[in-house]
């Protein structure tokens, strides 16, 4: 049955047939983070820079009730620019797979396909997790549940920023999921380099990052790992700045009743309106070397 809803790309297939170290991507960046045509240009770049580090991309999404591992230029096209694409979280997939429809997948529901198709590796941009004034709203990512249980090490400039990223630490620390700087002591806070929270253990080679991933699952650990990799320098934004602008789009938020799966997308957009796009420069440039560490790692963990 589980085969029958996989569909590798040919791509994907020979690189998994010749034991060729794969990197997951996710699709809801795609989607719904960012707008046409930089979404396209970016998945693009960001799989080129895969390719030239040594290992294949898996771009994944839900498309006709099909689990894609790999994806086309013409479904990359259709992610990007169709109305028909729904946000894909762990909950969502049994509906979009049954419905035979469209989705596109969320750092929790790559983490699910990754595992299912035997990929270690999954690069993003950062991390869902508790939100702010989580203790009256209950709303927390699905992804930290994901990290809990799923064997699949996330790459990522960390939490996202518009998150209550001390309760975020909290919950991982109680579900066992280590949180591992990469070149940094700081936790990363997406848009910028650093934030108040320390990580668990910093590592500054990928094989570091290999050994201590494949430890925690030799050992029977079940669950993620997060290698937080801090924005390129240059183009991070100032913390002070962004914590404005995000406590802003937070009010205003709260203000339209805007809740569940529409908050983030809803922040993200006012946050690049508020830094007239430079959230959305910093994104792409994050999650280009998001790719390179990524992929370092996937070849590490091959060998």
């Amino acid at each position: 049955m589980l085969n029958s809803l996989l569909e590798f790309s040919k791509e994907v297939q020979d690189a998994m047939a010749a034991k060729k170290p794969v990197v997951a991507l996710e699709s809801t960046i795609i989607s719904h983070g960012m707008p046409y045509p930089q979404n396209v240009e970016t998945a693009k770049e960001v799989e080129q820079i895969i390719r030239d580090n040594g290992a294949v991309p898996a771009t994944i999404a839900i498309l006709n009730g099909k689990i894609k591992i790999g994806i086309s230029n013409e479904e990359l096209e259709f992610l990007a620019t169709s109305n028909e694409i729904e946000k894909a979280s762990r909950r969502d997939l049994p509906y979009l797979i049954a419905k035979k429809k469209h989705g596109a997948t969320t750092v929790a529901a790559t983490m699910i396909c990754a595992e299912l198709a035997g990929i270690e590796v999954f690069v993003t941009g950062g991390i869902g997790g508790v939100h702010r004034e989580a203790e009256t709203t209950m709303d927390i990512s699905a992804d930290l549940q994901e990290l809990a249980k799923t064997n699949v090490a996330v790459v990522c400039a960390g939490a996202k920023s518009i998150l209550d990223i001390g309760l975020t630490l909290e919950y991982l620390e109680t579900n066992g999921v280590p949180v591992i700087g990469y070149e940094t002591d700081a936790l990363p806070a997406f848009y910028t380099r650093t934030s108040p929270f320390s990580v668990n253990y910093r590592v500054d080679e990928a094989k570091e990052a290999a050994d201590m991933i494949r430890a925690k699952w030799e050992l029977g650990l079940n669950g993620g790992v997060v290698i937080a990799n801090p924005i390129p320098e240059e183009s991070a934004l100032e913390e002070s700045f962004i914590t404005s602008v995000i406590e802003s789009a937070l009010k205003e938020a709260k203000e339209n009743n805007i809740a569940g799966k529409k908050v983030t997308p809803f922040l993200l957009g006012k946050v690049k309106e508020l830094t007239e796009g430079k959230s959305l420069t910093a994104n792409i440039a994050l999650v280009k070397h998001n790719a390179q560490v990524g992929s370092r790692i996937a070849v590490a963990l091959q060998k």
